[in-house]
């Protein structure tokens, strides 16, 4: 359902995009098809005052990451979630000594990780990436996706996957781990996570948003994953304030310049991811 609205979007800005340039010209037009860039300005200009002290970053660090930022929501929403849904199947290759589930966030789908699922298929590495429906639900009814696709990865390598979140994904593994977690806990990495919420939440009606308001009673009874290591940026657009990105007693990893989308697409990030996938494929599989 997520790429079918993201379509709509897409034919919705184009139409807009048209008509102003039909009516005002054609450079109006190509301004108004792209005016979420700017849209994402302010949002990042207040996160001088939103974090505050080590956490404030710098006029040009906040340049640079909203440089990057619109690319990288360009080519994800634009291109990638919208029409490439389906284009990196699944990975479940017989002979797999590793295993990642990734989990996409707010508004988004699986196509979120097409760069990451083409690049684990060359290394032969067993993914999933499920596409969380509904996309404005609960964030409690993602809990059974999530455990079955666990459950899938578990029984072709005999160990628990790495699990990878972006955004709110990160936030649906922890209400999993209330719901179905035993004595194994995964190793998570969350990229940009609202570990404790986030102020944006507070301007949007979803269900799953209204769930990620900063230290909603929501928010404070999900359990901490036992095993989680966190990457944030200060230059975070979505998660207000930056530290909240770092669930409390946590292995955080700072990284500066880069907005929330832009995470994915950082080499520090994949060098992060590649360090927990090798210690991952190290252990001694457990067939079961």
């Amino acid at each position: 359902m997520n790429a079918r609205l993201q379509r709509i979007w897409c034919l919705a800005r184009l139409v807009i995009g048209s008509g102003v340039g039909w009516w005002f010209g054609w450079g109006w037009g190509v301004l108004a098809f792209f005016a979420y860039p700017m849209l994402l300005l302010p949002s990042f200009a207040v996160l001088r005052w939103v974090n505050r002290g080590a956490d404030r970053p710098g006029w040009g660090q906040l340049a640079r990451a909203w440089v990057l930022e619109v690319w990288a929501t360009e080519r994800s929403f634009g291109w990638r979630q919208p029409w490439r849904t389906h284009a990196e199947p699944d990975h479940l290759p017989a002979d797999a000594t590793a295993a990642v589930l990734l989990v996409h966030g707010f508004s988004c789908n699986r196509a979120f990780w097409n760069a990451w699922m083409a690049r684990l298929r060359e290394q032969r590495v067993a993914f999933v990436a499920p596409s969380l429906e509904p996309p404005f639900g609960s964030i409690d009814d993602y809990a059974d996706a999530i455990e079955a696709d666990v459950q899938r990865l578990r029984a072709l390598t005999g160990r628990m996957p790495l699990i990878v979140c972006h955004s709110m994904g990160g936030v649906a593994v922890r209400a999993w781990w209330r719901r179905h977690g035993g004595q194994e806990a995964p190793h998570v990495i969350t990229l940009g996570t609202p570990h404790g919420g986030t102020l944006l939440a507070a301007f949007s009606p979803a269900y799953n948003a209204r769930q990620m308001r900063w230290q909603c009673d929501w928010m404070r009874a999900l359990p901490r994953l036992p095993r989680v290591e966190c990457i944030w940026t200060p230059c975070d657009q979505m998660v207000m304030p930056a530290p909240t990105a770092v669930q409390p007693g946590a292995t955080g990893h700072r990284v500066d310049a880069v907005g929330h989308v832009g995470l994915v697409n950082d080499p520090r990030v994949w060098a992060i991811f590649q360090t927990a996938l090798a210690g991952s494929s190290l252990s001694t599989p457990r067939r079961i």
